[in-house]
């Protein structure tokens, strides 16, 4: 069984990295995990990925509750107390924030500006996640519940990737779990079903575990984005696309 995981983490790696062709390429992928945590559970609700933007006048502070999330710090830098304990988010970092906690924000001397990477029950979409004086806009809600969501514990992740520039399109692979991703700076190439598709700053891309999907950076210039991220406990994010989900 060892053996059997080592291989299979060996093509995953391959899978990102190009193939066996990756050495002629300018540069591998590098990643960062930002945020990391453990969920007892996902199935006793449907889930829904949702991005929204809080910004926090200076000095200001408010609440943020409800939903599983991770906040990522996109300008100025923010105070977070979760039960009694504080951090002090800055640029380009991110944080876990447990469903139930209620936690605290305060702008760390000027305005400060966060994306909330939640998982949303129906009942959380009903409801504010944040309080006054927050300005909150909600940028991205998949349409329908996340699918083939298995019992069982599960890994959620934020991470940050950058592709290098004329990076060759990677394997055909899918996730395990689900993603959503952020385009952060660069245009990416996202190919489905045979057909490529640009991806710039801004923009948002949904992976169920049944996309069957590949990845390349044609451009002149990194590709950055964030991957809000579940996957069950013990297995691979990133399954080669002949790899069915167990």
């Amino acid at each position: 069984m060892r053996t059997n995981t080592i291989a299979l983490t060996m093509l995953v790696a391959l899978i990102w990295s190009g193939g066996a062709g990756a050495q002629t390429a300018p540069g591998a992928p590098s990643r960062a995990v930002l945020a990391a945590a453990k969920l007892a559970t996902v199935t006793d609700t449907p889930l829904y990925f949702r991005v929204s933007q809080i910004a926090i006048p200076p000095e200001a502070r408010t609440g943020t509750a409800s939903a599983a999330a991770v906040l990522y710090e996109i300008s100025g830098s923010t105070e977070v107390s979760i039960n009694g304990e504080s951090k002090t988010l800055r640029v380009g970092q991110g944080l876990f924030i447990p469903r139930h906690a209620m936690a605290q924000l305060q702008a760390a001397g000027r305005s400060s500006i966060l994306l909330r990477f939640s998982l949303e029950s129906p009942g959380d979409l009903s409801r504010a996640n944040q309080t006054a004086p927050a300005a909150v806009s909600v940028l991205y809600t998949t349409t329908d519940p996340i699918p083939d969501l298995k019992p069982g514990r599960y890994d959620i992740t934020l991470t940050r990737s950058s592709f290098p520039a004329g990076m060759p399109t990677n394997r055909p692979h899918h996730r395990s779990g689900a993603a959503l991703y952020y385009i952060l700076s660069g245009t990416g190439a996202n190919t489905v079903d045979g057909k490529t598709q640009s991806k710039g700053p801004g923009s948002f891309i949904y992976e169920p575990a049944s996309l069957i999907h590949q990845w390349g950076n044609p451009g002149t210039e990194p590709l950055v984005m964030l991957q809000f991220n579940i996957n069950p406990e013990g297995v691979p994010a990133v399954l080669p696309a002949n790899t069915p989900v167990q």
